[in-house]
């Protein structure tokens, strides 16, 4: 009974339509997967890489409007082939322009990156540094198969640092949202590297815990704490300002491949091979609820193991109430943090990777073949009272909510104990 209320209340994504690359005869599988898709804190870009070194950086208006979003016709699903980016278009001046960049290497990390001046560098010696970032600056990070961080303009597509320190694949990268320029790395030789742009790129520390490799990493969104997870069932959590662990959390049953804090900090998601998503208070470590992709609920030995219900991917909507995530099912799977089953599902052929765009309007999806799909998110309107739990949750802990002399219903309610 359980199981089919589930299914006959989810509903199906609404698909816009796909980036694609062409493909010749002679290509292998290999080395054209999608790993990673970015979009710019702005949404002034959107960046895949799209196979064999390739990324390529599209502004994200001109996509929505092929997209058949807004300032269209509304056509419908759209495909675009992206056969050569700079191919003699004529762009306005001061629009955003598409660029096509070769890393010299397969890429497998993405991160954009704004110098807001909200936070001062740690570098005491400003006026020795090469780059004087403005304060429209807007980079983009690249983490390649031979352990480099190239670091790029996203203006001008020009190369400004290389970062040569990891000893294996950088996986994933991040930078602190606060426009620090603070920059993590996280690689298959089992460290997390922090790096400050601002200082031309010096290494300001390594993050040594994990015990084999290092898939992804996020910030909290305040810069504060930072969650990393790799291949072992533990969650890790570090304090930021002292460079230290904080805890580890316990709950999954295989390797854990994407994290992603949610936009008031008071939640953490959490992805992994055991075919869940964890939904963490990351303030005491303990879990509010979880996501099954596979019902009934594997056993932890099953769970541990090769099944089909692997999760590749999961996102944190800009709202602070949906999820999706990409399952080695062939779907996406959109949630939303009040229901335990999926709230709309779509169909997605060896998924990767997902995204949502800066307003949270959109999800884009790598795919193994280097393409890109993107739906509509599942629109709903947010209660006064989910705004004004973001709005205290973004300056309060779980641990001052507690210590409010308020009912305790309402106490839960801003703890999201009532998930």
């Amino acid at each position: 009974v359980l199981l089919q209320r589930c299914v006959i209340n989810q509903s199906k994504a609404k698909f816009i339509g796909e980036l694609l690359v062409p493909v010749a005869p002679f290509d292998q599988k290999s080395g054209r997967e999608t790993w990673t898709v970015a979009f710019a804190p702005d949404g002034s870009y959107f960046a895949w890489s799209r196979g064999h070194r390739i990324v390529t950086l599209v502004p994200w208006s001109k996509c929505l409007k092929n997209f058949g979003g807004e300032g269209s016709n509304g056509a419908g699903p759209q495909r675009l082939s992206r056969q050569n980016s700079e191919g003699g278009t004529v762009v306005p001046v001061g629009e955003p322009r598409e660029h096509t960049i070769d890393c010299g290497d397969i890429v497998w990390g993405l991160a954009f990156g704004s110098s807001v001046p909200e936070k001062q560098s740690r570098c005491v010696n400003i006026e020795w540094h090469r780059f004087k970032f403005g304060q429209d600056q807007l980079l983009l990070a690249t983490g390649l198969n031979n352990g480099r961080v190239k670091i790029w303009d996203v203006y001008t597509g020009k190369l400004l640092l290389n970062l040569m320190d990891h000893t294996d694949i950088v996986r994933d990268l991040t930078f602190a949202p606060d426009g620090s320029l603070m920059l993590v790395s996280a690689s298959r030789d089992k460290t997390l590297r922090v790096w400050d742009l601002k200082d031309d790129g010096n290494m300001v520390k390594v993050l040594r815990g994990h015990q084999s490799w290092v898939y992804c990493s996020a910030f909290s969104p305040d810069s504060s704490v930072l969650c990393s997870v790799g291949a072992g069932k533990s969650v890790f959590l570090w304090d930021m300002d002292k460079y230290s662990l904080i805890r580890k959390l316990e709950g999954h049953h295989n390797d854990v491949v994407s994290c992603e804090f949610s936009p008031d900090g008071a939640l953490l998601a959490t992805a992994s091979y055991d075919t869940r998503v964890i939904i963490w208070d990351p303030h005491v470590g303990t879990v509010l609820l979880e996501l099954a992709h596979l019902f009934p609920p594997p056993s932890p030995i099953f769970a541990g193991g090769a099944n089909d219900r692997w999760v590749r991917s999961v996102a944190f909507c800009h709202d602070g109430r949906h999820i999706a995530s990409i399952t080695d099912d062939r779907m996406v799977r959109f949630w939303t943090i009040d229901e335990k089953s999926p709230q709309a599902i779509s169909p997605l052929t060896n998924g990767l990777c997902c995204a949502f765009s800066t307003d949270g309007s959109v999800l884009a999806a790598g795919s193994r073949d280097g393409s890109v799909h993107f739906w509509e998110c599942p629109k709903s309107i947010a209660s006064l009272q989910h705004l004004c739990r973001m709005a205290l949750r973004r300056v309060m802990s779980t641990q001052q909510v507690q210590t409010l002399l308020i009912p305790p219903r309402i106490r839960s309610y801003l703890s999201y104990q009532d998930l």
